[in-house]
């Protein structure tokens, strides 16, 4: 977008007094002749962008993002086919400005490890639209297969499983809530190669992960079968009573969380399936019996 200044300054080359300003580019330039004066003219307008607004007031460029294979740092050709001056270029140079931005586009990617980071990075988006997970759970995913490519883990693994499993791991630091099984069908690929790349990346970069919270997962599981806030809350007491008792170690956090889910249910009178709980949670009808047994001990 470009405005007219309001001073009697004139063009050093033309002489004219219709000097103009490019809000986007910063430009200072002649709008006759259009010879720049000045190419970084700051402006005190608003860095933020508002999601509800269509005008992009940032001034200072899009963020850096591990998620990028260029970080975000490269530069693009303007898309917008106007000279200085606002005026539509002709079709000739229309051809080869179209041709310089194919080549710049091209020149972004030059070897296999960019080609290689381009594509997991490209995965782990979906997986990231699929599983909705926040914008730090996929830096740190992208982050851990950063390490792998430089420690050569990469060569001769498949990418979709190695990126998938690097997720797992971002999830398993965050405390997030999600399992192999559910990784593993996002991306389409079996959940044994899944976890033979997850325990390679733990090997090789000497991750340390915490040990899941059966906890954290009651939320998950609880709005997956439509559970309400008070069965919720009497399954949280249910595992911080099986905690002090010792009864959760060695257990699976989802089976625990699953189990006392389905006994708050029958508390509350919600009367909630066993199956229902067991597709929920990814585990199976059995696992929910098993823990119940041990769940029922316990008074509340």
């Amino acid at each position: 977008m470009t405005q007219q200044l309001q001073n009697k300054e004139k063009c050093p080359r033309c002489g004219k007094n219709n000097l103009l300003t490019d809000t986007e580019s910063g430009e200072f330039f002649c709008g006759k002749c259009g010879f720049v004066i000045d190419e970084r003219v700051s402006t005190l307008g608003p860095e933020r962008k508002f999601s509800d607004d269509t005008t992009n007031k940032s001034r200072t460029g899009d963020r850096t993002s591990l998620t990028r294979h260029d970080q975000g740092l490269s530069t693009i050709i303007n898309p917008i086919n106007k000279d200085s001056s606002g005026k539509p270029l002709s079709a000739s140079m229309k051809s080869s400005i179209k041709r310089l931005r194919i080549w710049d586009s091209r020149s972004r990617i030059s070897g296999s490890v960019d080609k290689n980071l381009q594509q997991a990075l490209g995965e782990l988006l979906k997986m990231k639209e699929k599983l909705s997970l926040s914008d730090a759970i996929v830096e740190k995913a992208a982050y851990i297969y950063r390490k792998a490519i430089e420690k050569k883990l990469v060569k001769g693994r498949s990418i979709s499983a190695l990126i998938a499993a690097a997720l797992y791991a971002a999830c398993r630091e965050s405390g997030t809530p999600r399992t192999l099984n559910e990784i593993s069908n996002s991306i389409n690929i079996k959940r044994k190669n899944l976890a033979v790349c997850y325990r390679m990346l733990l090997r090789e970069l000497e991750l340390k992960m915490p040990v899941v919270d059966s906890i954290s997962c009651i939320a998950k599981i609880a709005s997956t079968a439509g559970l309400s806030e008070k069965a919720k809350r009497y399954a949280m007491k249910l595992l911080k009573k099986a905690e002090e008792e010792t009864i959760l170690a060695g257990k699976d956090p989802m089976g625990m969380a699953a189990s006392a889910l389905y006994l708050a249910s029958l508390a509350t009178g919600e009367n909630v399936g066993q199956r229902t709980l067991a597709l929920a949670g990814g585990i199976t009808e059995v696992t929910i019996r098993n823990r119940c047994k041990n769940l029922r001990e316990l008074s509340l």
